[in-house]
């Protein structure tokens, strides 16, 4: 066989890809499953909800810490921790379904898990899309592929996990073990992709952890205001206008939830590569019209839980998706833009984190419920958005990169 006839090697980047896929998956298989927990589980909408983002105790320690100790022991040494402990959390979730405190415990350890992928993950597709991994690099763009494999985890995860649950036996168990046996094999590729990291400096730990790039002034008024609506919209599309339709729904809540996350997380894949178009003239325009989709989503969104018209629901759904994927993808360009080698890392972690505190949506709209109607709690956010546009439109001059204006 010629040299010409042999299959060629896998792109760098796609050995690290699967993991960051595997990880997300395993972090979202949680989310439809959350009316079945209600009814079977004898958990209140509160306490569920607090399941629900207790794994964010995982995810922002992780990425802190993540990222600043991979740009000091290489990418690999990270990486290599996130499929085992995903999967070490999924057990816990399934083994621990009749144990509040277990099933916190498998919620942080799926954090942790996600939290490493999204920073060092994220980190390393972005450095394996550049030369001289990447045969052309002006044509790719690393934090598409990070938030494309990452909201492609986090789709089906839920969409197999809901129809696992909904017309399988062992609902709360079937869904882990498939994560697990899909988890555990990405460590292989990982082993084999090129580490990127050119190690620590030097000093010492502390130095690392400090993350220089964090307190530019542009990091806080364009990047970070933009953050908490990322997951603060998926939460709100998957997890809170499911719970509101589970009476008109009945039996079919839990493939209801996964059809709501198919569609939100599928319209956050399919409209991230014209995050690029829009990155392209220059500024915050990405960020801009990223929140402006979050407000007419948020919008759209109280009419449909007004009414309970189904087809309205899953329309705000889709609206808030693309809300998700604009915002996702022009917040890590903008991280790129500003953050330098050696803290591209920890800067991201810290992206995240801010992020994540979104998913905390669920449970702080519970406790509003008393004195709000989720209507007005939705219009309530949509001003919200409209207020952090502004702020980021007022502020698109501010240390503004080369490249961004």
């Amino acid at each position: 066989m010629t040299g010409e006839q042999k299959t060629a090697a896998p792109a760098p980047w796609r050995r690290v890809a699967p993991a960051v896929f595997a990880v997300a998956w395993g972090g979202n298989e949680f989310t439809p499953l959350l009316g079945l927990y209600r009814a079977e589980g004898g958990l209140s909408g509160v306490a569920v909800n607090i399941l629900l983002g207790s794994y964010v105790l995982g995810i922002i320690p992780a990425m802190l810490v993540g990222g600043p100790l991979s740009d000091r022991y290489g990418r690999r040494p990270l990486m290599l921790l996130a499929p085992v402990v995903a999967s070490c959390g999924s057990f816990m979730l399934a083994v621990g379904s009749r144990s509040f405190t277990e099933m916190i415990a498998g919620r942080v350890l799926s954090g942790i898990a996600l939290g490493l992928v999204m920073t060092v993950g994220s980190a390393w597709l972005k450095e394996l899309s550049e030369a001289p991994y990447e045969a052309r690099p002006e044509m790719v763009s690393g934090a598409r592929r990070a938030s494309l494999s990452l909201t492609a985890g986090f789709g089906l995860g839920a969409a197999v996990a809901a129809v696992l649950a909904q017309f399988f036996p062992y609902p709360t168990v079937l869904a882990y073990s498939v994560n697990i046996a899909i988890t555990l094999p990405t460590l292989i590729p990982l082993l084999r992709a090129p580490e990127t990291s050119r190690g620590g400096n030097g000093g010492s730990l502390l130095d690392d952890l400090r993350i220089p790039a964090a307190k530019k002034r542009r990091f806080w008024l364009v990047v970070a205001p933009a953050s908490p609506w990322i997951f603060g919209c998926a939460a709100a599309a998957y997890a809170v206008l499911p719970a509101l339709m589970e009476e008109r729904i009945g039996h079919y809540t839990i493939g209801f939830s996964g059809l709501m996350c198919m569609i939100a997380l599928g319209c956050g894949f399919a409209v991230q590569p014209f995050s690029r178009v829009l990155d392209k003239r220059g500024g915050v325009t990405a960020l801009t019209a990223a929140l402006a989709v979050v407000a007419a989503g948020l919008t759209l969104g109280a009419l449909a839980i007004w009414t309970l018209n189904l087809a309205l629901i899953m329309l705000a759904a889709a609206l808030l998706g693309c809300g998700y994927g604009l915002v996702l993808v022009g917040g890590l360009t903008e991280i790129q833009r500003i953050a330098t080698p050696d803290d591209l890392a920890g800067l991201t972690g810290v992206y995240y984190s801010i992020a994540y505190l979104g998913f905390f949506t669920p449970m702080v709209l519970s406790l509003l419920e008393l004195h709000l109607s989720y209507p007005t709690m939705f219009l309530g956010g949509a001003v919200l958005s409209l207020g952090c546009l502004a702020l980021i439109h007022a502020a698109r001059g501010v240390d503004c990169p080369e490249g961004a204006a």
